[in-house]
């Protein structure tokens, strides 16, 4: 049966669901199941590839901060967000910053509105890359087209769950950050946003305070199977967190089992405390959340040989694996929201 006419089904079963006073816990299964369905389907490794294909391609120039490559891909992504249901916060897309040294960057956020007026979640992924360097072309496709793709596809399960009558309960602030590679640069812009009250609430009007934050979820590289945790396993992911925060792992290894995904999962940094601490609390983009100690995950697939080399491409994804890890990521942002 086609999807389109699976999806009007769905309605009409809603619908007579609804007028026959089925109690409503009932009627919320039934909301839930065919949602998965739909939310799954939104993902597919043939939009992966694209999506990190365009962005790792030769039109993105390796996405350097401040580049003509970088400008298209900004727009791309504005776009992609667009397309799933996100609203720009504020008046445009696109929120510049200016470095120390005076390089200028972009970050693109986006909104999807919760029942709540006062709590938000962040869900990032950095778009920067390395550029173009003694003529080489650096394409970023792992790092961090993958995140990028990932971000979108979160995006986009939930836009379906929208579709079909699911209310978040939080506010979801989509950004994409620019500037990784000048030391954090854009989200260390995006935390001065937040103190100085200039990101707002495009419905309300009103500031997002940093302690309104409740999470703030980054996704740098979930696209390589090259680091493996244990031999043999390439279908894993790792999930880098606060050591106190055992809701946060536990959750995931409950959506993990609970819809069938089976990744092997992680919860540091190849077993090394110092790397554990290093990506999580130095190199990665949730550093100005940690520091500052608003709560801050990371999901990735490790650092590989690849990792900041011309030989980062779209060829050397596996984007099963990446599709599932986008899976479970949404599945645990929707547990933790």
């Amino acid at each position: 049966m086609p999807a389109r006419q699976k999806r009007s089904n769905f309605f009409v079963v809603a619908a007579l669901a609804a007028a026959m006073l089925i109690p409503f816990p009932v009627l919320a299964k039934v909301i839930k199941a065919a949602g998965n369905e739909f939310t799954h389907k939104a993902v597919t490794e043939a939009r992966l590839r694209s999506q990190v294909e365009f962005l790792s391609g030769a039109q993105c120039a390796g996405r350097m901060m401040g580049t003509e490559g970088s400008e298209k891909a900004a727009e791309w992504i504005a776009e992609e967000l667009s397309q799933r249901g996100v609203l720009p916060m504020g008046e445009s897309w696109f929120h510049g910053f200016t470095t120390e040294s005076g390089a200028r960057g972009n970050n693109i956020i986006g909104f999807l509105p919760g029942t709540s007026k006062s709590s938000y979640m962040i869900v990032a992924a950095h778009y920067d890359g390395l550029g173009i360097r003694e003529g080489k072309l650096y394409p970023g496709a792992d790092s961090d087209a993958s995140g990028v793709a990932g971000m979108l596809g979160v995006a986009a399960m939930m836009k379906e769950m929208v579709r079909i009558g699911k209310n978040y309960r939080k506010n979801i602030i989509f950004v994409a950050l620019d500037g990784k590679f000048a030391d954090l640069a854009g989200s260390k812009a995006l935390w001065k946003m937040l103190c100085d009250g200039t990101l707002t609430n495009p419905q309300t009007g009103e500031a997002v305070k940093q302690e309104q934050v409740t999470l703030m979820v980054n996704i740098d590289q979930i696209g390589c199977t090259l680091s493996p945790l244990k031999s043999g396993r390439l279908d894993y992911l790792i999930l880098l967190s606060n050591p106190a925060s055992d809701y946060h792992r536990g959750s995931l290894r409950v959506m993990n089992e609970k819809y069938g995904i089976g990744l092997c999962l992680g919860y540091d940094y190849y077993g090394s405390k110092d790397f554990t601490r290093l990506f999580y609390e130095r190199v990665s983009d949730q550093r100005p959340f940690v520091e500052n100690g608003r709560p801050a995950v990371m999901f990735t697939s490790g650092i590989t040989l690849n990792n900041n080399k011309d030989r980062d491409t779209a060829d050397t994804l596996d984007y099963t694996v990446m599709k599932k890890r986008i899976w479970l990521i949404f599945h645990w942002i929707e547990r933790v929201i």
